[in-house]
């Protein structure tokens, strides 16, 4: 068959050759063993957290080799496509720090000259390599019903039982030149498929940056690369546009791993070298039994990034607790280095964990403790602030109006050696602390300890004296005596019998009374910033 008389008949009328195209996207000027990274979503409606795990692995190969990180919108199911997604997910990447070198707004600005980043303007350039691929007989068109609508989606789900199977090749590949010119003739569209040289039998070996080396069984489906509107499969463009971008580490999840020798037989019959690859785990979650399953948004609504922002979980706990899932090795640095820069860290992408990574909140909930202990009262000011602007109106006048009392609040127990861990996300502070914005209206006293509590609340108001705390606690201790409570805790250990209590219970049912809650920050501090008239008036009440 003369080929290049095919590709002119099926593509007459393209607008750009290979070699043009070529001369648009130069090689890029990198140091040695800098890395060219993409995060690569499809904009179907959010931020998947699988997704955003992938992009820290390339933002942080990227960034700590002196390379590039870019952002491609992978468009081409225009179908799924959601409007307003693609902005989603650059402002969770922005939000988290991780502004791409390279993106794209849509219908606006370009940043990067080996745009568009977004594939669906990219149709040309698929189809010239597509041209190319005919003319050299690589490729061929496939006039068969089942191309028709097919789908970034099916043609997905293909991969999982074509890659590797010796089927029967596409029967449109062995068309005559004439049975093409007669279908065109009749008005069919055509989908082009690859005309894949394996045989299933034989078996490919490669080295992946998270499995290592793998041996699989080579590409024998003769795979579409244009559906039949032109536009590329994931399988045709993955190759194109990297090559193009000059991407030389491709992140991506494991399920992608069976496809890698289709993927590999497109970027040999192009003349492309391959990129390496690192096939990330998916993060699981168990379920009530103790099951693993796959974090989804039907089922895990912490699968959709926004949700942290939402429940107001701090930006850089979400990054260090997925950090550790990466490298397991990070918590234990962590731990050696607490003041560190996190870009300090010794990462390594070819070393992720050979482990199925569990999503755990309660992992979570303590990383996001520990790191907002450490954080000034000025810095969770800010913070929470800046959730309350987009998860809490109601609480933004109050928060910029008393800011001073607010700060205060936010510094009690805190910017001390060992500071006080009471919140782990920004959402809990009104709830954590509204004995600081309002008197109680439940308090945690057992009932047989309420006369107790009574007594000592009523003889208080004669000892309260907030002037310091050494003369505060001196007059509680003065007060414990004299209502038979020890006030040495050696000698109520060995004779609890003779005491009501100790010095603890005396304080306990202060606390009580001015928080509602048996345990708090430091009292005396809490006392301080609600005023001495404010807490008789609490005190009153009970006596």
């Amino acid at each position: 068959m003369d080929y290049k008389k095919l590709a002119d008949l099926l593509f007459p009328d393209n607008k750009f050759t290979v070699e043009e195209i070529e001369k648009k996207y130069p090689k890029r000027k990198l140091e040695k063993n800098a890395y060219v990274t993409r995060f690569a979503p499809s904009p179907t409606g959010y931020m998947h957290l699988g997704g955003f795990f992938q992009a820290l692995i390339d933002y942080n190969l990227a960034k700590r080799s002196g390379g590039v990180f870019y952002l491609r919108i992978e468009d081409t199911d225009q179908k799924r496509e959601i409007a307003g997604a693609s902005a989603i997910i650059l402002n969770i990447l922005t939000s988290y720090g991780f502004l791409p070198d390279e993106y794209q707004l849509k219908g606006g600005v370009t940043v990067g000259d080996y745009g568009p980043y977004y594939q669906s303007e990219r149709k040309e350039i698929y189809k010239a390599y597509a041209k190319k691929l005919v003319s050299e007989g690589k490729a061929f068109p496939c006039f068969c019903r089942k191309t028709e609508g097919l789908s970034d989606v099916k043609e997905k789900r293909e991969k999982k039982f074509a890659v590797g199977i010796n089927e029967d090749k596409d029967p449109c590949r062995n068309l005559t030149l004439e049975q093409i010119e007669t279908n065109l003739k009749e008005g069919k569209t055509f989908a082009i498929r690859l005309k894949s040289k394996g045989d299933g039998v034989r078996k490919i070996k490669f080295h992946d940056g998270a499995k290592g080396e793998v041996e699989i069984l080579e590409n024998s489906m003769d795979a579409v690369l244009l559906k039949n509107d032109m536009m590329p499969t994931y399988n045709f463009a993955h190759p194109v546009d990297d090559t193009l971008m000059g991407t030389n580490v491709v992140v991506r999840g494991e399920e992608w791993l069976p496809s890698y020798p289709l993927h590999a037989e497109i970027f040999e019959a192009l003349g492309f070298e391959q990129p390496k690859y690192i096939h990330s785990p998916l993060i699981y979650k168990l379920n009530e039994q103790g099951n693993k399953n796959k974090i989804s948004k039907r089922k895990h609504p912490e699968a959709d990034m926004r949700y942290f922002d939402k429940e107001g979980y701090d930006k850089q706990a979400v990054v260090e607790y997925l950090m550790n899932l990466i490298n397991s090795n990070f918590e234990n640095w962590r731990r050696v280095n607490p003041d560190a820069d996190i870009m300090e860290f010794p990462f390594d992408g070819f070393k992720i964990t050979a482990n199925t990574p569990i999503f755990d909140f309660v992992k979570l909930n303590d990383v996001s403790k520990e790191i907002i202990s450490h954080y000034s009262a000025e810095k969770c000011y800010e913070e929470l602030l800046l959730w309350a602007r987009e998860n809490s109106l109601e609480n933004v006048d109050y928060l910029v109006k008393d800011k001073d009392y607010v700060t205060k609040v936010l510094n009690i127990d805190r910017e001390k050696p060992k500071p006080r861990k009471d919140i782990y996300k920004w959402s809990m502070f009104f709830d954590v602390f509204d004995y600081m914005f309002s008197a109680p209206a439940k308090f945690e006293v057992e009932e047989e300890n309420k006369k107790d509590f009574e007594e000592v609340l009523k003889t208080y108001k004669k000892y309260i004296d907030l002037s310091s705390k050494e003369k505060w606690f001196e007059n509680i201790k003065k007060m414990a005596a004299e209502l038979g409570y020890a006030t040495d805790n050696s000698d109520f250990k060995k004779n609890p019998e003779k005491y009501k209590g100790n010095v603890a219970k005396v304080c306990e049912y202060i606390r009580v009374a001015v928080t509602g809650r048996k345990n708090s920050p430091d009292l005396y501090e809490i006392m301080i910033l609600l005023g001495e008239k404010q807490v008789l008036e609490r005190l009153a009440q009970f006596a």
